[in-house]
């Protein structure tokens, strides 16, 4: 029998999200792939090297305990982020961050432009933006649109209603940024270069079984699992679930 997990909080109250992240924790498979999603995040700072690294909507997750460099945010008053503040209004100064970290928070920001335009002045000149988002694929626009609250719609507008920080959404906005309107990103944003978008992970987050239910598979079998999702890697633009988006301050 699988176990489904109820929420007692409308899911903008800052309870809900706080009681998510206490179901990854509680999640050994689910925890795990969260931390090799993290892993990107460690490994592209590092990359970088200087500056301040910024996670942007931490407050549902954990990076801060594999990467206490991190300066965590969340636009929630949350216990466990360092600070409070908009996506679309950074509270730092011209050329100051090193890398920006995103986990399923883009296509939640109400006016992601103004996001970017922020990101283009804070970042450092090779300073980056490292984000995994809802991807676009065949498997993917199945999945979201069938079996997900959140609406996908890729021929939407390029923004969102505001006000409700997770309830609105448009899980296709990564895709409408950086793929259906890529010359108008280029044109808007000079300084900022996409380096690469790789889709990924077409079953591990199902069989996680998400924060809504208990695992499909027992945590032994992760490795298995891992290893039929690396089979299909030559598919990952047809069934990748995720994407992660790499963009680079020039």
């Amino acid at each position: 029998m699988f176990k489904k997990y109820t929420i007692p909080f409308d899911l903008d109250d800052p309870r809900a999200t706080l009681a998510h992240r206490d179901i990854i924790l509680q999640k050994p498979f689910l925890k795990r792939l969260y931390t090799e999603w993290y892993q990107q995040f460690i490994e592209t700072s590092e990359s970088v090297g200087k500056g301040i690294y910024v996670e942007i909507g931490s407050g549902g997750g954990f990076l801060k305990d594999v990467f206490p460099e991190v300066v965590t945010s969340d636009i929630l008053d949350l216990p466990v982020v360092d600070k409070v503040f908009s996506a679309e209004h950074l509270p730092y100064q011209a050329n100051e961050l090193g890398c920006i970290m995103m986990l399923n928070v883009f296509h939640h920001i109400p006016k992601p432009y103004l996001f970017l335009q922020e990101a283009q002045r804070t970042l450092i000149k090779g300073g980056k933006i490292i984000m995994i988002e809802p991807a676009n694929s065949a498997l993917g626009r199945f999945i979201y649109k069938r079996f997900h609250h959140e609406p996908f719609e890729e021929n939407g507008p390029r923004e969102i209603e505001p006000g409700n920080p997770l309830s609105n959404s448009n899980q296709a906005l990564p895709y409408i940024y950086f793929e259906r309107d890529l010359e108008q990103f280029a044109k808007d944003y000079p300084q900022l270069k996409i380096n690469k978008i790789t889709y990924h992970t077409p079953f591990m987050y199902v069989l996680s079984g998400g924060v809504s239910r208990s695992s499909l598979i027992p945590y032994m079998m992760y490795g298995f699992a891992k290893g039929i999702e690396w089979l299909s890697k030559p598919f990952s633009k047809h069934l990748g679930l995720f994407c992660t988006v790499e963009i680079e301050k020039v």
